[in-house]
This record gives C-alpha cells, sequence and structure tokens, in this order.
C-alpha cells in the first residue's frame, strides 16, 4: 500500500448526490480495494490507474485546518455535510492520521448545527462514539452488500468483514447514534436467490437497523473493464455481471427488493432504488 502526503487546496465541496448538499473527502484513493468500486476514476486526479485502485491512498494533512475555515461558510439550516462520498473516512490510515476525528471534532468545537452524515465500511467508526454522541444531527450509514463474509472478502478485499459491519451498527444503535445501512451496490446474484436478500435485510433489522439505501450496481464502462478483468476465470460470473446492466434485471430485483423491505419494515431511503444512468466520472465530480 502507497500512501503519500499531500496538501488540498479545499476540503468541503458541492455535491451532486440526491441526499448530501456537500461532501468531504480527506483522502484520496482507499485501501479497500472494492472490485466494484465507482470511485476508481479517482485516480486520474493523482495520476494513477483505474487498475491501481486499492493500493495507494493520498492524505490530505491539512484536511482539518481547511475544514475549520470553510465550515463558516456553510449554511446550517436543512443543509447535510457527508463524509465521504468517493473514499472511506474510516479506513486504516485514519488510525494514525485521524483526519475524520479532526473534522467533527471541529464540528463540534465550531458548535455547527446542519446535519452530519458518515458512510464507512469499516468498525473503526466506534472508536468515535463519544464524539458522535456530542453532533446534535448525527447519521451514520454502515455499507452492507451481503452477509457472507467469504463473498464480501472476495469483492470487497480489504474492508472490514461483513458480519463485523452489522455488530458495528448494532453498537452504534445501542449508544442512541442513528444509523441506516447501504445496500449498495445491490449484488446481482439477489435476483436468483431471493432469500440471501431476505437474511441480510432480516440481520440489519436484528441490528437496530430501520432506513436503508439501496442502489443497483454501476457497470459504467471503466467499472466494467476493472470488475471483468478480476472475474476472468469465472466466464458464468462474468455472465450474471453483464446481465445485471440489463433493464429486465433491475426490474425483477426491484421487484423482490421491494417485498423484502415490506416483510421487515424498512423504509426505503429516496422511496427508489438507485440506478447511475450516466457514467459517473462526469457526473461525480468530488
Amino acid at each position: 500500500m502507497e500512501i503519500k502526503e499531500i496538501k488540498a487546496k479545499n476540503i468541503i465541496a458541492k455535491s451532486k448526490l440526491p441526499d448530501a448538499d456537500y461532501v468531504v473527502n480527506p483522502y484520496t484513493g482507499c485501501e479497500f480495494g472494492c472490485i466494484y468500486c465507482y470511485a476508481s476514476f479517482m485516480g486520474r486526479f493523482v495520476n494513477e490507474s483505474i487498475n491501481n485502485w486499492g493500493n495507494y491512498v493520498y492524505v490530505k494533512t491539512n484536511a482539518v485546518q481547511l475544514f475549520d475555515k470553510e465550515i463558516d461558510t456553510i449554511p446550517e439550516k436543512d443543509t447535510t455535510i457527508l463524509l465521504s462520498s468517493v473514499t472511506d473516512p474510516y479506513q486504516g490510515v485514519e488510525s494514525k492520521y485521524k483526519l475524520t476525528r479532526g473534522i467533527l471534532e471541529t464540528v463540534i468545537k465550531k458548535g455547527y448545527g446542519g446535519e452530519i452524515g458518515i458512510l464507512t465500511k469499516s468498525s473503526m467508526v466506534t472508536r468515535d462514539i463519544e464524539i458522535l454522541k456530542k453532533i446534535p444531527q448525527i447519521d451514520v450509514g454502515m455499507t452492507i452488500t451481503t452477509t457472507d463474509d467469504e463473498l464480501s472478502r472476495f469483492l470487497e478485499l480489504r474492508a472490514t468483514a461483513t458480519s463485523m459491519r452489522i455488530k458495528t451498527l448494532d453498537e452504534l444503535n445501542k449508544a442512541g447514534i442513528p444509523t441506516y445501512a447501504f445496500v449498495g451496490p445491490l449484488l446481482p446474484h439477489f435476483r436468483y436467490k431471493p432469500e440471501l436478500l431476505d437474511k441480510l435485510f432480516a440481520s440489519l433489522v436484528e441490528a437496530g437497523v430501520e432506513q436503508v439505501y439501496i442502489e443497483h450496481i454501476n457497470l459504467s464502462t471503466y467499472i466494467r473493464k476493472r470488475m471483468f478483468e478480476y472475474l476472468k476465470d469465472d466466464p458464468v460470473l462474468q455472465e450474471v455481471y453483464k446481465e445485471a446492466a440489463t433493464d429486465i434485471h433491475r426490474e425483477e430485483l426491484d421487484k423482490i427488493v421491494r417485498e423484502q423491505l415490506h416483510k421487515h419494515g424498512l423504509k426505503l431511503r429516496l422511496n427508489d432504488v438507485i440506478y447511475h444512468h450516466k457514467e459517473p466520472e462526469r457526473d461525480v465530480l468530488q
């Protein structure tokens, strides 16, 4: 893993995500190296190739200082700031650099009253539970794509085991911190084995989760190229993922999702399963 320290020009950016007004990305790159990750396009901003995703992290060492200045310009009323949109705020390097912690501490110091959102795949977020409790409007999301640790390790190479992520949600909920699960990408095999989606939703409810975002897998050209290279020795699995790009697949899977949401009493945020119609390397700039 290559770690490089850099200075950023700014740290709070306007968001094009449907449920966040601003985003903060303390790092560029992500050591988790998930093979389906849309954020792999970020490599072009630091002269890294798509195929090198997961092998580098650029640390914005001045992120906390920038946030301290820029937060004063952000409105509080009905505003959400998300950590993070194209990296993981609690990946391994956070244990050393503590940029996410510093940003959260700045939120408290400044008395910022807007909503702060966190989205991660890491159990390290529990390190900051006492800090999170001090933020009036906080919302912590955990990405959960499966209940199978072996499958998770195959697709999400160095992320926290999915079983640990579910336990993390349980710990956060017991601490009184609002949570949600981000079921994204929605893995294609759920269409053929809906009982596995049933199991996933049941595990979320057991952990105290009441709300979920759900997103279809993004198979834009640059993601598909990287994924299919990774899956080159499994042509059957390649075909499953190719089929996932079709309207029929999404329509059938949407039906299964809604049936399971109803069964488990989970609220679907945005009232729809997210699907990216355009290439995100052109749409998502931050």
